[in-house]
């Protein structure tokens, strides 16, 4: 029963990272995206906060505000730090390519890991760290060629997405009865009250053209359905591995970008493949790796 839950928790979470990995791709089919990144923001705050909370009354009923009134410390840090990844994600990705974006993304294992270790005293499987160092050999061969054209800038916001993101996945941990999807629909909420205010600041308005806003809602849809997905898997994982297995993210949204078929006109480089499969075997390793040990430990307590 217990081999069951884990399955399904590891099938949760690499389709939660599958399903981000069409964000970088969304975004590029945006209409002037520097010009529109908060009316973005907004809209696509909104639908994941929607999504949410038509999630949450579905599964809960009646007790559907309980889970707000629940959040407690945990769920607002956690909740902030979804914002700034967010809010990191969308800049980052429209200053610089989408393969020195999701390189930067690479960092949220260890930067997870570190904060597991410090908050949680979390302990990190040797197997794990192995993994993660593999994982990260591969995205550099990925985006090597994308680097170099890289903005500083976008460096810089891309890393505080990931750090955001990483704050998100420990808080998830935190504190078990933080309701974990009332946190997300917060992140959603908090979002677009902070860009109509920086929209309000700036005279200007949350209006853009209808692409940009039927794109942010489906970017939204994505995430939104991927972080319930991915708060599901996140008890059976230590932070740092439930981040290395959703870098599915990472190798899907370089490669994705590269495919003509989706319109984008950059073909796969021999680099992209060769990076995309290392990462692949480091996902694949740790998961196997994962699921022995689970096993190893049955046979122990059987006998």
């Amino acid at each position: 029963m217990a081999e069951t839950a884990h399955s399904k928790a590891l099938f949760s979470v690499l389709t939660a990272g599958t399903l981000w990995s069409f964000g970088a791709l969304t975004i590029r089919y945006m209409v002037d995206p520097q010009t529109y990144r908060w009316q973005y923001l907004f809209f696509r705050g909104l639908t994941i906060a929607a999504i949410l909370c038509i999630y949450l009354m579905a599964k809960d009923g009646s007790c559907f505000f309980n889970n707000f009134r629940r959040i407690g410390l945990s769920g607002v840090i956690g909740a902030c730090g979804l914002v700034v990844a967010f809010t990191g994600f969308i800049w980052s990705i429209t200053l610089t390519t989408a393969a020195n974006t999701l390189f930067v993304f690479a960092t949220i294992p260890f930067l997870a890991a570190f904060m597991g270790i410090v908050i949680l005293k979390e302990k990190i499987r040797p197997l794990t760290w192995v993994a993660m160092t593999v994982a990260l050999i591969g995205i550099t061969v990925m985006v090597i060629e994308g680097l170099e054209a890289g903005s500083v800038l976008g460096t810089i916001t891309g890393f505080a997405a990931a750090c955001g993101f990483s704050v998100f996945s420990v808080s998830l941990r935190w504190r078990k009865e933080t309701p974990q999807f009332a946190t997300i629909a917060l992140a959603g909420i908090l979002c677009a009250i902070l860009t109509a205010s920086i929209l309000s600041v700036q005279s200007d308005s949350v209006l853009m053209p209808n692409r940009n806003i039927y794109l942010s809602m489906v970017h939204g849809t994505l995430i939104g359905v991927g972080l319930i997905l991915f708060s599901l898997g996140a008890k059976y994982f230590p932070a740092a591995e439930l981040n290395l297995l959703s870098l599915v993210e990472v190798v899907g949204g370089v490669i994705w970008v590269y495919l003509p078929i989706f319109g984008i006109n950059e073909v796969p480089s021999m680099l992209t493949v060769v990076g995309g499969f290392i990462v692949t075997c480091a996902i694949i390793l740790d998961s196997v790796g994962t699921r022995c040990k689970r096993k190893v430990v049955k046979v122990v307590k059987n006998y």
